[in-house]
């Protein structure tokens, strides 16, 4: 006789039921999961002054632990000296590097003392593409002293492979229509490609209110503390000069943001910021 084949069916049945729903509500969490994946960025921003602290000593270590302190993934650096003689001929890019264990990249906007001078960027992220961008600036003249301005932009990437792009900066120190003229570049050359997440991070020489910073407010947002508290002497600041920038708005969340009180390293206090990088 036969066997009836209904247990069976009532088993494929219960298991379309109650398997297959399980299965769909497993994946689809993995997908809002992937979706939503986020990455704290701890990024720290500091004009070293070619390693001369306030009190005339020139002290790459002392600068490097200011720098480990903040346990930064990434640094952008201004005013970073290159074999030249002032600052003893020490590489102080790859100097840095070897006393934070982060890789460096150097971009030199011009030759000092002969070696080179300019900016740099510390990251603990895979590096996946650099570039050093010349920015608008007047010509020097026996009646004012200027110098030739630039970015260096490192691209690295993210835990879901996404990349980052993060770029050093320093604006012209004094001429006003120089800052102007560069912050228009930064945003002609930065922002076109609107699907990079970007962090820019810099010594602007300008304050919040001032034009520059506007023209950077039209493309950026700026990871600034309420008080917009000052960076500028180090020993007693009265300006906010430094500054970390990220755009579009929508991929970064400002967990916490503040000026570091770090009078002697330098002549300028380093500016630091926890982002959280929603990557999508």
């Amino acid at each position: 006789m036969q066997k009836s084949p209904k247990p069976r069916l009532i088993c494929l049945t219960l298991a379309y039921f109650v398997i297959f729903p399980a299965l769909i509500f497993l994946l689809s969490g993995s997908e809002i999961s992937a979706a939503e994946q986020t990455q704290t960025l701890r990024v720290l921003c500091y004009n070293i002054h070619y390693g001369q602290g306030t009190d005339g000593k020139y002290d790459v270590a002392r600068l490097a632990k200011v720098i480990n302190d903040t346990k930064p993934d990434l640094v952008a650096l201004q005013e970073v000296d290159v074999g030249v003689k002032r600052s003893g001929r020490v590489h102080e890019a790859q100097r840095l590097a070897e006393l934070t264990g982060l890789a460096v990249r150097f971009g030199p906007t011009q030759h000092y003392e002969g070696g080179l001078f300019g900016n740099a960027v510390l990251t603990r992220l895979p590096i996946l593409d650099v570039m050093i961008q010349p920015l608008p600036y007047t010509e020097s003249t026996p009646q004012l002293v200027t110098y030739p301005r630039g970015a260096v932009i490192v691209t690295v990437q993210g835990k879901n492979g996404k990349p980052l792009r993060f770029i050093s900066t320093h604006f012209q120190h004094n001429l006003p229509e120089d800052r102007i003229e560069e912050a228009k570049a930064i945003n002609r050359l930065f922002t076109s490609d609107s699907e990079i997440p970007t962090i820019l991070a810099g010594d602007m020489n300008a304050t919040p209110d001032a034009e520059p910073i506007q023209i950077l407010l039209k493309q950026w947002t700026n990871a600034i503390d309420e008080k917009a508290t000052p960076t500028a002497p180090s020993t007693k600041p009265r300006s906010r000069i430094d500054y970390i920038f990220f755009r579009p708005a929508a991929d970064f969340e400002i967990i916490e943001t503040k000026v570091i009180d770090e009078p002697l390293a330098s002549d300028h206090r380093p500016v630091f910021a926890v982002l959280k990088w929603k990557q999508k």
